[in-house]
């Protein structure tokens, strides 16, 4: 299963809106002469001529990539039934086998890079099984036919360049390379910009190959989380119980709170540990006070910049959290919460009383989620963010 990192969600609408001149001219039109424009920036920059003349020879658009990117489905699953389906027993074995197997190498990204070896494995096992699901997608040719589509050219052209790049550094195979519909790379799903910026010769063969070489994609991962943001030597997510009453209007992300205040309002991590009461700490309730409890770091926003997802985020921490020996969480009594109908209906609601929800899309994001615990706080309800029918018949 090969779940990509939100990027590509993150258009620059206002810039789409009014294209620029040099927008319009770097997509659409006829492919070809498309194509002699890309070729053009590419050798400005270095690449020979020769290689990018032989890489985009005979290339066509993809017509499946443009209906895969116009379709993609929105996430709608709770944390409980998304983190049990995708932390499976297998996978965990076989991420303690790889962090055994590759301890040299992680030991290494930890060195260099301050980034723990079950960060990384956690993001290997869900990006693509080790290495076993990269996509079929030949990568030169996804990425020119999301760069000549107009909607997004400034995301994709300077991708389809880079992969130009890698090129004519011997590290992509025009003809060969395949990975994502979108144009990630390899074991751990990198796009071409990246690749080439943090990318990392881990197994000492001169290139840096992240479709084969599991060195390399530790290492380069290991480089891309650190320059996300990663404090070394610090938690990422925590486990906690909470006490039997809370102020949890103070839950969700970004609150201002620092872990000794939690730690006096009653909440215990529940593995024992003692991080540093200093560092901040946001609790959040990813099904509400009723379900599992967590307080995430500093650290767990750069997990907010690989996927946009609060579900795959937590669910990735929580799974990084496991490999490095945290027991499984309490799932406690919440329940699935609203349909799709539902909480289509709650947000139509909280957006009538002046709440910022986003789209009316019934997904349980960060503005409905605030929303949602200022209606409960207003109520007399547990502001603990999640949605309930009792909420939404007092609405």
């Amino acid at each position: 299963m090969i779940i990509r990192r939100l990027t590509l969600a993150l258009s620059l609408t206002a810039m789409l809106a009014t294209p620029s001149l040099a927008q319009s001219a770097a997509c659409g039109g006829d492919f070809r002469q498309f194509l002699e424009g890309v070729k053009a920036e590419a050798v400005a920059k270095g690449v020979p001529a020769d290689v990018v003349s032989s890489a985009l020879r005979g290339l066509s658009p993809n017509g499946k990539v443009l209906s895969m990117d116009k379709g993609q489905s929105v996430f709608k699953q709770t944390f409980l039934t998304f983190s049990q389906r995708v932390i499976s027993s297998s996978r965990m074995q076989i991420g303690a086998q790889k962090m055994k197997q590759y301890a040299n190498t992680f030991a290494r990204a930890e060195r260099d890079y301050g980034v723990p070896a079950a960060v990384i494995t956690a993001f290997w096992a869900l990006e693509t099984d080790f290495g076993a699901v990269q996509g079929n997608f030949n990568t030169l040719r996804a990425l020119a036919t999301l760069a000549h589509d107009c909607r997004r050219p400034e995301l994709f052209r300077p991708q389809l360049i880079a992969a130009l790049e890698m090129a004519g550094h011997g590290d992509l195979d025009p003809a060969s390379t395949t990975g994502a519909w979108a144009g990630e790379i390899g074991q751990v799903q990198m796009l071409p910009k990246d690749i080439l910026a943090y990318g990392v010769d881990g197994d000492g063969d001169g290139h840096v190959t992240l479709k084969t070489s599991a060195e390399d994609a530790i290492l380069t991962a290991g480089r891309f989380i650190q320059s996300l943001g990663w404090r070394a030597g610090e938690p990422w997510l925590k486990e906690v119980t909470l006490p039997a009453s809370l102020p949890y209007e103070k839950s969700g992300l970004g609150q201002g709170m620092k872990l000794g205040d939690w730690l006096a309002l009653g909440v215990s991590i529940r593995d024992g540990s003692a991080p540093s009461a200093a560092l901040g700490a946001d609790l959040i309730l990813p099904q509400g006070r009723n379900g599992p409890a967590f307080l995430a770091f500093p650290n767990f926003s750069v997990y907010l910049e690989w996927n946009k997802s609060f579900i795959y985020t937590t669910s990735a921490a929580y799974f990084a959290a496991r490999l490095a020996g945290a027991p499984r969480y309490d799932a406690g009594t919440a329940g699935d919460g609203l349909g799709d109908g539902e909480m289509k209906a709650l947000q139509t609601k909280l957006a009538a009383r002046g709440h910022d929800v986003g789209d009316i899309d019934g997904i349980l994001g960060a503005g409905t989620r605030a929303a949602v615990r200022a209606e409960q706080l207003r109520l007399g309800q547990p502001a603990d963010g999640w949605p309930t029918r009792e909420l939404l018949n007092r609405l």
